[in-house]
This record gives C-alpha cells, structure tokens and sequence, in this order.
C-alpha cells in the first residue's frame, strides 16, 4: 500500500457498542469525516448497539446504514424495528443481542459501553480475533488477567482509546520494554480541583459532570470529579502495557493537552500532546498502523501560552488512593473496587448520597470484601459473581448512608 492509499484502512468493516454514549458520538463524526475525504463507502457498518437511547440509535442507523442495529433494553425493541421499517437494516433487543452483535464479522469493534457490562460483548469479539478499539476501562479493570490472556489466545488486536492509554500506546517501545522507568498518566484534576473538603461536601451532581475540559458522559465524568478515573486508568494501564505498579504515577495538568509521559533509563522523558478531543485517539485507532484524517481540534501552543502540572491530592481525593491500593493488592480488589464505585456514582447522581460518600461507600464496600481481594478470578463467571456481591453489598452500604 502506498503511503497516500488508504483504501486498506477505509475498507474495514466496523461495529460500534454503545454508539448513542458521547464516545459512540464521536466515532460516527470520524467515520461520517472518512466518508467526506475518502469516499462514500469508507468503513461499512456492520451493528450500531445502544442501550435505551432508541430515538437517537435509529437516526443513526437511518443515516450510516449499518446492516444490524440493537436496542439493550428489551422493552424498546418493538419501536425500533418501527422506526427502522423498510429501510433493510435488521433489529434486534436485549443484553444477549448485543453480545451476538460483537460477534458478527467486522474488523474493527469500537467497545464503548459504560460500565461491566461491556466485558462480555468485549470477550464476544475478542474471542473471533478482531481489533478491539477499547474506549472502556471498566472490563479491563474487573477481568485485567482474563481479558488479557483471551487477546493472546485468540489472536486479538486490543488498541486503547482513553486519551491517555492511547497516547502511552503510540510513545512506549515495545521492543525496549527493560528501559521505561515510569509511565504518567495526566489527570485535568476535574471541576473540583480547587474545592475543599467542606464545599465538596455540597456538592451536587450538576456540577460534578461540569468537565472544564471534556466532554463525557454523567458516570465518567464524576469519576474525573473524584479522580477515580485517574486509579481506574492506572489499574487498566498495569494489564494493558504489562508495567508494574511502582512504574507508574499520575500527575495533575488542568489543561489536558498532554496527555501522557513516558519516562525511560537514559533520562529521556516522551510527551504525547493533542488537544482535547476524542476524535484525535479514535480515528488512530480506526487507521492503526496507519494515520488518517480526523475532524478532531489542532493544537495551537502559541495560543495556550503556559502548561502547567502539579501533584495529585490523594488526601482531597480519596478515591485515587484506594484505587493505587487495589492495584497493589491485585486479584478481585479491582473488580470489586470498580463495582462498588459504579453503584456509589449512580446513588450520587440519583442524589440519593452526597459527593465525598463516593469515596466513603467504595471504602466501606472494600473492607467488609477485603477476604475476597487476594483471590485471582480463574474465569469470567468468577468476575462476574464478584462483580455481582459487590454491587449488591455498596448498594446496601449507600442506603445505609442516606437513612
């Protein structure tokens, strides 16, 4: 392939799980760009899937023209196929359906599910040895070990896309892994960086997803608000790279233009800067080996004038530290850590527990599983069951915070 072809790359055949999300959002504006400066047909769509969104789901598929579109929520089954009368494209409804939806042919499956939910139709593709684009970390932090053994085993090709794991994937050498001294992952520091401890407290869940950087959706934006998006992505980059805990730090840069920093033996640090913009680590997961046009925001350094960093406050922000610390302890920790806080952000969003209950909700959950933390999950259905206790214990925990 000549380095102007690109027909290789826009010919892949593509599936995108959770496509209505905000990460969905963006890589149909990355395909629909393909399209414009490559050609009509660039990456065919094999299945858009969504959870409840219905409306928005069916809009796409009128106007990218998958070949199946899937509703998770059973009860909106019978309105999507409706909505999608007489335009060829086949339906489908429920959890199960999206997991068949993984695991029809495409080369490419852009995993963007919030949540545990995603590791079963994640697996479902693994395990037919296509390229997973990996926008959520959730699965790789409840089933690190398993998800990474199901990659080497079925000949998979796993490319993350969180900004940061991403910008590690393109800067780390592979073939000089004995050399890399520490991998930092930036953090924004999120909405609250400057609050005390007292005016979180009151904190409310408007102004938890008010991002100054990004745009996401509610759940991941909380979790930047109390940095445990910084632990989660700690704990996914330890299984991603295979690099031990003490390999890798988080440092705080309000302003989110480099996005990782790497670190090696000779005293050479690497930076990987872009704008803020999910589009930039999309489309280089779509194009990987190669690189292609995105519609994603340039970088201007002239206009930014200044970068700063500053150490994370573990103390503020106690989430950060019990995730270092399920990291370090390993086996189930992570999945039930991950759990616990899904269930904790969810309660906070419902307005159920306050802000720094978060925290306390995870912690609490944490201590009363700690047996469980050493043990390794042999299989799924033991990451699951644990994922499923955990859940079930933080939710006892937060009504027992908002009595």
């Amino acid at each position: 392939m000549s380095g102007s072809d690109l027909s290789a790359v826009t010919s892949r055949r593509v599936t995108v799980l959770g496509s209505t999300g905000s990460i969905g959002v963006s890589t149909l504006e990355v395909i629909a760009h393909a399209r414009e400066t490559y050609g009509a047909d660039a990456f065919p769509l094999e299945a858009l899937t969504a959870q409840s969104s219905v409306e928005a789901l069916a809009e796409q598929a009128r106007r990218f023209k998958p070949k199946l579109a899937v509703i998770g929520d059973a009860s909106r089954g019978e309105q999507l196929k409706n909505l999608l009368s007489g335009t060829g494209i086949e339906t489908a409804s429920g959890y199960d359906a999206i997991v068949e939806a993984a695991s029809r042919p495409s080369d490419v499956v852009m995993v963007a599910i919030i949540g545990a939910a995603s590791l079963e139709p994640a697996l479902a593709a693994v395990k037919r040895g296509a390229t997973i684009a990996l926008a959520n970390k959730e699965c790789i932090v409840a089933a690190g070990d398993i998800f990474r053994r199901a990659v080497a085993e079925y000949g998979a090709t796993l490319i993350p896309v969180d900004s940061e794991h991403n910008a590690a994937f393109q800067l780390l050498n592979f073939d000089e892994t004995h050399a890399i001294e520490r991998v930092t992952l930036t953090a924004s520091g999120g909405p609250f960086r400057d609050w005390t401890s007292e005016r979180m407290a009151a904190a409310t869940p408007e102004q938890a997803v008010a991002h100054p950087n990004w745009s996401m959706g509610a759940k991941i934006s909380v979790d930047s608000a109390t940095l445990m998006n910084k632990g989660l992505e700690l704990i996914e980059a330890h299984f991603l790279f295979s690099l031990e805990p003490e390999k890798l730090a988080v440092l705080v840069h309000p302003q989110s233009i480099v996005h990782c920093l790497v670190t090696y033996t000779d005293g050479s640090t690497l930076a990987h800067l872009s704008a803020p913009d999910m589009r930039t680590p999309i489309a280089h997961a779509l194009a990987w080996p190669r690189r292609m046009s995105s519609p994603s925001r340039r970088l201007d350094l002239a206009m930014l004038n200044k970068l700063t960093f500053e150490a994370a406050d573990a103390r503020r922000f106690p989430c950060l530290g019990l995730a270092q610390d399920c990291l370090r302890t390993g086996g189930l920790a992570p999945t039930i850590l991950n759990a616990a806080n899904e269930v904790a952000v969810q309660a906070f969003l419902g307005r159920r527990i306050g802000f720094l209950d978060i925290a306390r909700v995870v912690e609490d959950t944490l201590s009363a599983r700690a047996s469980n933390g050493s043990g390794v999950p042999r299989d799924v259905e033991g990451v699951l069951d644990a994922d499923r206790q955990a859940r079930d214990l933080a939710g006892a925990i937060c009504r027992r915070v908002a009595a």
